[in-house]
């Protein structure tokens, strides 16, 4: 059996080709997942592709062992967030380890890291005579909403023999973490009629018509945090709401004929971001009957982008208890305020937790890093796994 020493290093080996590789989610990731598949080749493992509805981004599913149920998932997703505007002191996709045991690079913590160190576990269990499979699932276009995994979760589920459980490699510091905040992603566009900024009476500013809405979202936002509940284990208690994009207008002079909006609600388990927005869109639908009456053209439009259900902490979960015995961790129970497609694989049935190397304070920062550490503790996790895989427990 491989050590955890050599796990890591052939991990680290491996993360500098996934670094190189730029897969901010408004590219392709093809080129990353045909190196992956190669790589698959070379050790005799099974894959398959699950692609988007024109084939330029896809996820990949491998498995490792027999064909049985009561197999570990290991799962991560292969986009990045973008570098653009970010004061980088090394090349983001060049991976840099410095004196500190930093290792530096785009996607390090989040999270390429954990694919690395899956993908450096594949020969030891293929080698393991295993008697359970270990399943890899890696998606695309998570950092925009979770988009790609629901397609390759209905994989696993129709297709797979029934996994046991799954695990997410986030960057929890390789503690497991059973819980997590659900996001919903929206767009508001609102459409005015453009006319001289001394006429209003020919046409309706799309952005003066935008801030009572912005305002009714700021009001929710601050009702959500007046009703946090002080028994919540996360931080923030409560759920959130942020308008993170907000773009309009032509010129100073001129009645905006549009303007947009993105939004986030993110939800503790139990809370319904459909049922907390009814009154928002409620007013959306008001005002646009209002616009429309005032010039035919003019409208508000409201579009939900995403949906990611939250993670519900599974008291003596199954993949909570694997992680914690494979991470040697015995800490407190803990949950946390991101979003990750661990809710939408427990969505699906499966037992899930998140686990992997790094921190989320480094992720989608200029300088992202991961500790060697980290890589060490996350080599040391898939030793244990090959042991579990061979001895099929």
């Amino acid at each position: 059996m491989p050590t955890s020493e050599a796990l890591t290093a052939r991990a680290l080996d491996i993360l500098e080709t996934l670094v190189a590789f730029d897969t901010t989610s408004r590219l392709s990731n093809l080129a990353l997942i045909e190196w992956v598949e190669a790589y698959l080749d070379g050790h005799g493992v099974p894959h398959r592709r699950v692609p988007n509805h024109d084939g330029s981004k896809s996820n990949l599913i491998a498995s490792v062992g027999p064909a049985v149920e009561g197999g570990v998932v290991l799962s991560g997703h292969t986009d990045v967030v973008p570098v653009d505007g970010q004061a980088w002191t090394s090349d983001p996709f060049v991976l840099t380890p410095k004196d500190d045991g930093r290792i530096y690079g785009r996607g390090t913590c989040d999270m390429k890291g954990f694919l690395a160190l899956a993908l450096a576990a594949v020969p030891g269990v293929a080698a393991a005579d295993p008697k359970k499979p270990v399943h890899l699932a890696f998606s695309y276009d998570e950092e925009i909403g979770c988009l790609g995994a629901p397609d390759m979760i209905a994989v696993i589920a129709r297709e797979l023999p029934r996994p046991a459980l799954v695990v997410v490699g986030e960057p929890t510091m390789m503690e497991a973490v059973r819980g997590h905040k659900g996001i919903s992603t929206f767009t508001v566009t609102v459409t005015g009629k453009e006319a001289h900024s001394s006429q209003t009476q020919l046409g309706v500013s799309a952005i003066m018509e935008a801030i009572p809405l912005l305002a009714s979202l700021k009001a929710l936002a601050a009702r959500l945090e007046a009703d946090a509940d002080p028994a919540s284990p996360f931080l923030p208690k409560h759920a959130t709401l942020t308008v993170g994009l907000l773009n309009g207008g032509t010129a100073g002079n001129i009645l905006a004929r549009e303007c947009s909006f993105q939004f986030d609600l993110r939800c503790p388990p139990g809370q319904d971001p459909l049922a907390l927005l009814a009154p928002f869109r409620a007013e959306v639908a008001a005002l646009d009957a209002r616009l429309k009456a005032l010039f035919p053209q003019a409208g508000v439009k409201i579009v939900q982008r995403s949906g990611t259900p939250p993670l519900s902490p599974e008291e003596d979960g199954v993949a909570e208890l694997f992680a914690r015995r494979l991470a040697g961790d015995n800490g407190p129970a803990r949950v946390v305020p991101y979003a990750a497609e661990a809710g939408q694989f427990q969505e699906a049935g499966f037992s899930t937790v998140i686990c992997g190397p790094g921190s989320i304070d480094q992720a989608h920062q200029a300088d992202e890093y991961v500790d060697r550490v980290q890589m060490e503790r996350g080599g040391a996790f898939m030793a244990r796994l090959i042991d579990w895989a061979a001895a099929g427990e």
